[in-house]
């Protein structure tokens, strides 16, 4: 198995943390895990994205050329990878901010309503784990156990407190998977 996932979207909309969550929680499962982030020169604002491949075996190259799983957060981010992921793969789209559909037809479009669904959580700012959460259901690329471990180590120490709430926006996203889905 060797999957490659690129994350893209604006700076600020943690991006960069759901690929590095998703890069822990294969490290946790003992697999082999590249994680390779990449941001505009603004940051916050600015394109963010990043590519994490997971395999059973060494990985010889972290681009992910051909990626199985693209998760877009925004609709220049679904133009800019709608073309590159890979025949029958899947693409994930914040359906809150891409309306535009996607003009292929061999790959699998899976719609999540990230941002309301953040909100409906009460905070706006975890509409990254709700999408990592959806794909992993999706995906099954790691396990929805290990990537809630992974959220703990990601988030130890300052942002300690910030644990439980990325644990139900992951949960949640998987949720509304096996609802609409």
């Amino acid at each position: 198995m060797l999957l490659k996932s690129v994350f893209s979207g604006f700076g600020g909309q943690g991006v960069l943390m759901m690929g590095y969550a998703l890069a822990v929680a294969g490290m946790e499962e003992d697999k082999h895990v590249t994680y390779l982030p990449a941001y505009g020169a603004e940051v916050r604002g600015g394109t963010a994205n990043c590519t994490v491949v997971v395999s059973d075996e060494e990985i010889a190259s972290p681009i992910a050329s051909s990626p199985e799983f693209v998760v877009a957060m925004n609709y220049p981010s679904m133009a800019k990878y709608q073309n590159m992921v890979k025949s029958g793969g899947i693409m994930f789209l914040n359906s809150d901010l891409i309306t535009e559909t996607l003009p292929r037809d061999d790959v699998k479009v899976v719609l999540v309503p990230a941002n309301t669904l953040a909100h409906e959580m009460g905070n706006d700012r975890v509409l990254n784990m709700i999408m990592l959460g959806a794909m992993v259901r999706v995906t099954g690329i790691v396990s929805e156990e290990s990537l809630s471990q992974a959220i703990e180590t990601v988030l130890e120490g300052k942002k300690r407190s910030l644990v439980e709430i990325n644990q139900k926006a992951l949960a949640k996203g998987a949720e509304y998977i096996a609802a609409h889905n």
